[in-house]
């Protein structure tokens, strides 16, 4: 670790040479215990330390996709090797999905394969979200020939489906390759997708597209075997819009869009951010990347990660823990003069948002043109309502659709006059452009109906309580929308940590003494946005947790007291202290 010093260590009476002579006086101090490595690539050297390290070296999983088009998907399920369904499988986008039937209770007692079902999660990998309503129309396909009509949008912009039998995966590849998709590095070890403005390149207060970037990254980076074995998962952001519209604060590295004061528009640079049991929020490198250098500043970090990042200990692998004992200054240094061989300029911060990043609603386009954009319950959709997003944007001229790190869902380049017949025609289909904001500000993980890794259920739940807080808060005008995030898990797909009212699944006791699916209460996290000058993480209070059942009267409760407790009690509006300025300072037992 840089910036330490090591401390001289009190004596020790029992080694300590005395002016007795005495039997201590030649006893010999023991020798300091040698330092465990971390599993290094440029410190340690490259042997596994672990048995995930081994399988990866051991054979690529990239290599992976020719066994299930050759073996696997001619002789079914049970001749998967168990390091190719667990691990390299999710190279190509797979995991194991839960057997049905399994509580909560049991998911930390059970061995993988008693928790999985003979079926597959695959995630379709949608660099920034992009879509032209053919591929949107493709996976909707998928979806209800080969996947039991599911689809999830998720908060990473993928589409996620669920049935899915590995016999029918080279038949899925083979559709979405025919459209110009795939499920390359969708998860695994691996740069994962890379998040995107949904907004790049039509937006009227846009300051640059991040598209060519992003573009230029994935023909370049997407699928090499040079990076196909990283520590941990990889994930990247980068907006060129006001709103910083990509979570960037929670990427292992992010590009945020300024105007620098002497170069013009570029990026700011992030590296370190993550969530999950040990969240941290990323930091800036103080650099200034023009968006020709982008790619090569992304490779670079990329490297540091692979060469430098922690591989002894899974739970240490990502690239937040490299960050927090070099620090900014040093991580720099080294992408300096090790990889990219020149200095970045220095370059300020970029500017507080000044709007939404959620995109909801409907928005001009810098052409003249509008976008709209829905909210469905949490991101659940299905292959019969994305096939008829599909057909509702052709019938307004429209071939372009964008899904959101919001779990949100876009329709571009309708004209004027067309307006509002999408945003009718998206309401029909259960996609909301005008939603309460509960209905706008709420996602949810996966949860127990699908992951294994999961302890309750998440998306249901979620749409119950967006449904009652509705009712239960009309009385409540132009109520600020309060984010609310649910996890199945500790695992934070959901950013619990970063929601005003942030919930992580747990069991819990009810008040008869039963223990009941239910949730732990982060309260006052968020990220930088129009209402918040910086990123912050949410605040626990011993003993708040709430079950599942119990959730829609906790909310209401907590959204009250800060009604009543907050600047501005006549309304509800952007003159009124944030929530979670307020959840940050109130008495504990105000947020119970």
């Amino acid at each position: 670790m840089t910036g330490q010093t090591t401390e001289a260590a009190p004596a020790d009476p029992a080694t300590s040479t005395t002016s007795t002579g005495s039997a201590a006086s030649t006893r010999t101090a023991r020798p300091a215990r040698p330092k465990r490595p971390n599993g290094q690539w440029k410190v340690d050297g490259t042997e596994p330390l672990n048995h995930n390290e081994a399988f990866k070296q051991e054979d690529n999983g990239l290599n992976v996709r020719e066994r299930i088009e050759q073996v696997y998907a001619k002789e079914g399920f049970d001749s998967i090797p168990g390091d190719d369904l667990h691990g390299r499988f999710r190279w190509w986008g797979l995991y194991t999905q839960r057997k049905p039937g399994i509580d909560g209770g049991r998911t930390a007692t059970l061995e993988p394969h008693e928790l999985e079902d003979k079926y597959f999660m695959l995630r379709v990998r949608i660099d920034g979200g992009a879509l032209t309503t053919e591929q949107l129309r493709v996976i909707a396909g998928i979806s209800t020939e080969l996947a039991r009509d599911s689809a999830d949008i998720t908060d990473r912009q993928n589409i996620q489906l669920h049935w899915v039998q590995v016999e029918d995966v080279p038949e899925i590849w083979r559709r979405l390759e025919a459209v110009g998709l795939g499920t390359t590095e969708a998860c695994g070890d691996v740069p994962r997708v890379v998040l995107g403005s949904p907004v790049a390149g039509i937006a009227a207060d846009e300051i640059l597209d991040p598209s060519p970037a992003i573009e230029e990254i994935n023909r370049r980076y997407l699928g090499v075997p040079e990076l196909a074995n990283l520590p941990r998962k990889f994930k990247t952001a980068v907006t060129g819009h006001p709103g910083q519209d990509v979570v960037h604060e929670i990427n292992d590295v992010a590009f945020v869009g300024l105007e620098h004061p002497e170069l013009g528009a570029g990026f700011d640079v992030w590296v370190g951010g993550g969530l999950s049991a040990n969240p941290r929020l990323g930091e800036r490198l103080g650099a200034f990347a023009t968006e020709e250098q982008v790619p090569d500043v992304w490779h670079g970090v990329a490297q540091i990660f692979r060469d430098y990042g922690y591989r002894r200990l899974r739970n240490k692998a990502r690239l937040k823990f490299l960050l927090a004992d070099w620090g900014p200054e040093k991580f720099r240094q080294v992408l300096q003069e090790e990889y990219l061989g020149y200095e970045l300029p220095d370059g300020p911060p970029a500017p507080q948002p000044r709007v939404p990043g959620d995109h909801v609603g409907v928005h001009a386009q810098k052409d003249g043109r509008y976008y709209v954009g829905a909210a469905p319950y949490v991101g659940r959709v299905s292959g019969q309502v994305l096939n008829a997003v599909a057909e509702l944007a052709e019938s307004v001229g429209s071939q372009r659709i964008r899904l959101t790190p919001h779990q949100k869902l876009l329709v571009l380049d309708v004209p004027e006059a067309a307006v509002e017949q999408v945003t009718e025609g998206l309401r029909a289909l259960g996609l909301e452009a005008d939603p309460s904001p509960f209905r706008r500000s709420t996602i949810a993980c996966t949860g127990i109906e699908y992951c294994k890794l999961a302890i309750v259920e998440t998306k249901q739940t979620a749409t119950d309580t967006i449904d009652e807080l509705e009712r239960r808060l009309a009385d409540v005008p132009d109520l600020r929308p309060l984010t609310l995030h649910l996890n199945g898990c500790p695992n934070s797909c959901a950013r619990i940590q970063t929601a005003d009212i942030g919930l992580k699944g747990q069991l819990v006791m009810n008040d008869d003494g039963e223990q009941v699916p239910g949730f732990q209460v982060h309260l006052g996290g968020g990220l930088a946005s129009e209402t918040r000058d910086e990123a912050g993480l949410g605040r626990t209070v011993r003993g708040l947790k709430v079950t599942a059942d119990d959730l829609p009267e906790y909310v209401e409760r907590v959204t009250r007291r800060y009604l009543d407790e907050t600047d501005g009690a006549d309304k509800a509006g952007p003159a009124r202290e944030s929530f979670a300025s307020w959840a940050h300072r109130a008495d504990e037992e105000a947020l119970k």
